[in-house]
């Protein structure tokens, strides 16, 4: 299993520290702290926790645990004692008051290779500055034709280089068309020039690092990432520092030029929030792209169904008309397509949050100082909740009232600030894959959570042209 051990071995050495074992087993509890078990000392129950499991369940540890001590529990988990929340109103709460009752508080190895400025670990004002920031660029990118038509031509190229395959590696495939379209719009960076694959390779060094023995060691996937990570600052900040002696500032439109613009972020300020973008826009958005060919595979119902609303879009086009902003507005069942991937695929399981004081909820007790773990999955899939809840249903997001009850891009002050922008390229690029190829998946390969989202084997599908299909009747787009 990819990267399995790794990361159990990364979780084990953040839950050793002998000053939490005094904190979690010498100091009195009060009578209404959640039922649980701590676990082994030093360790706790991070290793049971983060066993891998198949993305769309729960997992047995998770399920176990609720139906021994109820939806929230306690235990000691990433060194530390912590309240684990399955209850979706918990999570909601917890999220709502970010900075107020609790804080972002990831484990120290992440803050390493993410660096200090990050928008996963900084907060307050400063996170709020560089959110704004990078949600305003994302916000007036999604509309424009520049973006949208990369989006399609980028899409259409890559369907185009995999006629006569038999088979392809999808997630590895939208890894690359991800990464592909966010550096050209972060950066001005085609894909065809040497610095774009020199910026895959080092990205795809960084992202293994990220679950990865946390030790600094020559030859290490951390050492390895961290010095990938410094590369990628240093040809970022090399790209500030030629638009700075070129005086382009805003010239190129991209988003390091809105950035430069304003000239209110430090060369490191701005290196890091480009790197998060990246970041978000590559890996996640693949891994949502992947999870929903694979739940397509086998829903031949909702395909069917997505393909109805595709065909009846490129109907109402002239030959060789390209996508806009107002046909991504009719694609209402693409969109619930997207939702509902989010809940049953699950891309983020959990988030990390501390208690900045004593919190009483629901008639449990958090106290100052404990983490809490909002766990996405368990809510996603909890029967109170969602009808059939293991049951690929798009439609059910046809009752608006479904949005309350999941949070597939978070909430709160950290709401996912590129979901909108996210959404268009799946959009376009669901566009053309069901008008154009059927395929099937391997009855071996399906999502696991090891907590990130992983495909046994690399989501390999069968692939063939549609009979008909808009390329094969000679449709030149674009």
């Amino acid at each position: 299993m990819i990267g399995f051990f790794p990361f159990l071995l990364s979780a084990f050495l953040l839950g050793v520290g002998l000053h939490f074992l005094v904190q979690v087993f010498a100091k009195e509890k009060p009578a209404n702290l959640p039922h649980g078990s701590m676990g082994w000392p030093l360790c706790g129950e991070t290793l049971s926790f983060l066993k891998p499991h198949r993305s769309n369940s729960i997992g047995n540890f998770l399920q176990e645990h609720c139906s021994r001590y109820g939806r929230v529990f306690k235990s000691h988990l990433f060194g530390c004692p912590t309240v684990v929340s399955c209850d979706h109103e918990l999570n909601l709460f917890v999220l709502q008051n970010e900075e107020k009752l609790f804080q972002v508080s990831y484990p120290k190895a992440m803050h390493g290779i993410l660096g200090k400025f990050s928008l996963l670990i900084v907060s307050g004002d400063l996170h709020k500055k560089l959110r704004n920031i990078g949600a305003s660029f994302i916000s007036a990118s999604k509309t424009k034709p520049n973006f949208l038509n990369s989006v399609e031509k980028m899409s259409i190229s890559m369907m185009n280089s995999w006629k006569g395959c038999k088979e392809i590696g999808f997630y590895k495939e939208v890894k690359k068309f991800t990464l592909n379209l966010m550096v050209k719009h972060l950066l001005s960076i085609e894909p065809e020039e040497p610095l774009a694959l020199k910026i895959l390779e080092d990205f795809l060094t960084y992202m293994k690092g990220f679950v990865s023995l946390p030790v600094y060691l020559p030859g290490t996937p951390y050492a390895s990432a961290v010095k990938a990570r410094a590369r990628l600052s240093a040809t970022v900040r090399e790209i500030i520092r030629e638009r700075k002696k070129e005086k382009l500032g805003v010239a190129k439109g991209d988003f390091l030029g809105v950035i430069l613009s304003k000239g209110s972020l430090s060369d490191e300020e701005t290196v890091s929030i480009v790197l998060d973008i990246l970041l978000g826009g590559y890996e996640t958005t693949a891994t949502l792209m992947a999870l929903i060919v694979y739940f397509l595979a086998h829903a031949p119902t909702a395909l069917q169904k997505l393909k109805q609303e595709h065909y009846s879009i490129r109907q109402g086009k002239e030959d060789g008309e390209p996508l806009s902003w107002e046909d991504y507005q009719k694609m209402d069942f693409t969109c619930n397509v997207i939702y509902e991937a989010m809940r049953c695929g699950n891309v983020v399981k959990f988030v990390h949050r501390v208690a900045l004081q004593d919190v009483k909820f629901k008639g449990y007790f958090i106290p100052s100082g404990w983490k809490i773990l909002p766990v996405f999955t368990a809510a996603h899939f909890d029967p109170s909740l969602h009808e059939n809840p293991m049951e690929f249903n798009p439609w059910r997001w046809t009752d608006k009232a479904t949005i309350k009850k999941v949070m597939p891009f978070g909430g709160g002050p950290r709401l996912c600030p590129g979901a909108e922008l996210a959404k268009v390229e799946i959009a376009f690029f669901l566009h053309h894959l069901v008008l154009n190829y059927r395929w099937k998946t391997m009855a071996d390969d399906f999502p696991l959570a090891y907590p990130y989202v992983e495909f046994t084997r690399g989501l390999l599908l069968e692939i063939e042209p549609v009979e008909n299909a808009l390329y094969a009747r000679g449709k030149n787009f674009l």
